[in-house]
């Protein structure tokens, strides 16, 4: 006798990563990065890239991917104004050229699951790009930020903090994540990663980087997401 009764979903709520999946903003930081650290760092060892340094940082805060990079060349610390004053720089150049990731907002109106953000950028900036590019409805103002919450990624913090803000269990998310550094925070919450390579910004071999961090799924059109977030839901293999 078939089994009439479906299984409820073991998902029920989506996280997202701000910048990267809901904003394209990571190609501009990432070139406002390269204009204003070349100057500093100008005799890099041989094989070395400024650019394939800071790829793989991406989705960290400003001033902490700065002394990862310093630090990895076992060059001094930039001084912390100076540091500040960069990232301020970058910050302000994404907010100039602010646009939403293509299609990114018709597919999260197509998954019915009720939905927030998990951003390093600070909460305030989460919330005036989402009102510029209309996508501010979406998430009925659940933004969850280091300035709030009071850690970053890629510890999970921010993941538990909104997980708990829903009132569910870690384990009934889904994250939409774009970096290493926040599948890392996302799978170590125990949340299932869908990593999203979509964006302008993405460096060759971001899918092995982003599977290697915990990523149960990569994607790369948006226009995917609603199908792919459906199947897992149900339990058909993506």
């Amino acid at each position: 006798m078939p089994d009439t009764l479906s299984k409820p979903s073991p998902y029920t709520h989506l996280i997202s990563d701000c910048d990267g999946v809901l904003i394209d903003s990571e190609a501009v930081a990432l070139q406002a990065l390269l204009d204003l650290l070349a100057p500093r760092l100008p005799d890099l060892p041989a094989g070395v890239t400024l650019q394939g340094l800071i790829e793989p940082r991406l989705g960290l805060r400003l001033v902490p991917l700065m002394r990862d990079i310093y630090a990895e060349l076992r060059l001094p610390q930039l001084p912390e104004e100076e540091a500040l004053a960069i990232a301020h720089t970058v910050n302000v150049r994404c907010d100039e050229h602010l646009s939403a990731v293509p299609g990114v907002a018709q597919a999260l109106a197509a998954i019915d699951l009720p939905k927030a953000v998990a951003s390093n950028s600070v909460s305030a900036r989460v919330h005036a790009a989402l009102t510029r590019t209309g996508m501010v409805g979406l998430f009925g103002g659940r933004y969850f930020t280091p300035d709030l919450v009071g850690h970053a990624k890629p510890h999970p913090g921010l993941y538990l903090a909104a997980a708990a803000g829903f009132g569910v269990p870690p384990a009934q998310c889904l994250v939409l994540e774009d970096s290493v550094t926040g599948v890392t925070a996302a799978a170590a919450a125990g949340m299932m990663v869908l990593g999203f390579i979509g964006g302008g910004h993405i460096a060759e071999g971001q899918e092995a980087r982003l599977k290697a961090a915990g990523a149960a799924h990569v994607f790369s059109d948006m226009a995917a997401l609603p199908a792919l977030v459906a199947a897992i839901c149900n339990g058909v293999p993506a």
